[in-house]
């Protein structure tokens, strides 16, 4: 038989959150009359809103007619392309720019196969799973160090309560991949604006690419914060940014979102990031379904627009339960106002063994900070989303319980 990849065998056995599932099962299993509440994946649990889900369903009546069905679109609806420019960034890109896909995470995954093996890669940490584990999975990083402390290839930009949760950006390689997150998951905290002018000069400085995932975009509410990196002057030199439909319009099931490769960006040898990005997409990628597509556009119509505001508003709501109830128990944390993530310490503590606690004694699923990389050590994630009924049930669980 052929060898197995060795890139695949780099890669830690169990992704973070299915191992939590598993962790869940195995409780569930012990503990029969347990009712869980989970507070720890980002799944969102809110119905889709009237007018996005009417998109949708007038956008899956459409295919069952002559004039109103259609095939392949793999960069995606014209339309749809030239909304976002429209509302997400005042017209600025052109409809080439912006390519449609089946989420921010599925892009993240396939940009990689821009830059390949061999390529620097830095990374917050904590930071989003798939930035590391799909530098491994395309042997732009090694296997894990033997003291435990992250991949060998990666260099780990700690984002810690001593810096205010933004990194000390002279340790950016030279020419090396940025993965950046801001409203950033899994702390909660959200990059000002002199933070990202910062970043962006080091990339330009250091003739990096930085790789910005803005999916929690729509939960801030400081109109001070910059929602994109594109907000930064210089940042089409040097950026591509992701979004998604997931966690603002409920979409995580229905999968849409985009990425923004700018025209102006250039690789060293002076070839467009943009016509590679185009092949890629069109080579393993057959574009995202019609009918998110549909519901897409109706997202963002006016109407659409309010009932995304009104979504995440309700998952901010329950995220400053969540954290009222954490500080009035003395954890230390932050996030909960422009993010639906809230990040709690809990120092000296292992990670693992504070999610098995808070589960056996208020049968509470949250996120181990661990499963984020080194940093993550000795904190904990709660998410927001959820059903008010389950959160507010969980935040008087959590009041009666001393971690």
């Amino acid at each position: 038989m052929i060898p197995r990849n060795q890139c695949i065998a780099n890669i830690k056995a169990g992704y973070l959150f299915p191992e939590i599932a598993k962790r869940r099962r195995e409780y569930q299993a012990a503990h029969p009359d347990a009712k869980i509440i989970s507070l720890g994946v980002g799944n969102t649990t809110e119905p889709i809103l009237p007018h996005i889900n009417a998109g949708l369903v007038e956008g899956a009546r459409r295919l069952g007619t002559v004039d109103g069905y259609s095939g392949y679109q793999d960069e995606g609806s014209l339309e749809l392309r030239e909304k976002i420019s429209a509302v997400f960034y005042r017209g600025k890109f052109k409809a080439n720019e912006i390519f449609i896909s089946d989420g921010a995470k599925c892009d993240i995954g396939r940009l990689q196969l821009l830059f390949g093996a061999g390529t620097a890669v830095a990374v917050q940490d904590p930071s989003y799973p798939v930035y590391v584990d799909g530098s491994v999975l395309i042997g732009a990083a090694g296997g894990v160090a033997p003291d435990g402390s992250g991949y060998n290839g990666i260099t780990y930009l700690p984002c810690t309560m001593e810096n205010n949760f933004f990194p000390d950006l002279s340790r950016i390689p030279s020419q090396c991949l940025v993965y950046f997150c801001s409203p950033n998951n899994p702390t909660g905290a959200v990059a000002s604006k002199e933070q990202l002018n910062a970043l962006v000069k080091t990339a330009l400085e250091k003739d990096s690419l930085i790789v910005f995932d803005a999916a929690y975009s729509e939960y801030i509410r400081d109109p001070s914060l910059p929602k994109s990196i594109f907000e930064i002057e210089g940042a089409r030199q040097c950026a591509v940014e992701v979004n998604s439909f997931s966690k603002s319009a409920g979409f995580t099931g229905v999968r849409l979102g985009w990425s923004v490769v700018p025209l102006e960006l250039k690789y060293a040898t002076g070839e467009s990031v943009n016509a590679d990005w185009s092949r890629v997409c069109a080579t393993i990628f057959n574009g995202a379904s019609n009918i998110a597509q549909a519901g897409g556009i109706a997202a963002l119509d006016s109407e659409g627009m309010k009932e995304i505001s009104s979504l995440t508003s309700f998952y901010l709501g329950n995220a400053k339960r969540i954290r009222d109830v954490l500080q009035k128990l003395g954890i230390q944390c932050v996030g909960g106002d422009n993010s639906p993530y809230i990040w709690a310490h809990f120092p000296g503590r292992d990670s693992w063994e504070v999610f098995s606690e808070i589960l056996d004694k208020s049968q509470v699923i949250t996120t181990p900070g661990a499963g984020f990389g080194p940093a993550g050590a000795g904190f904990i994630r709660f998410s927001a989303f959820g059903n008010r009924d389950a959160v507010e049930e969980a935040c008087q669980r959590l009041c009666c319980i001393i971690v």
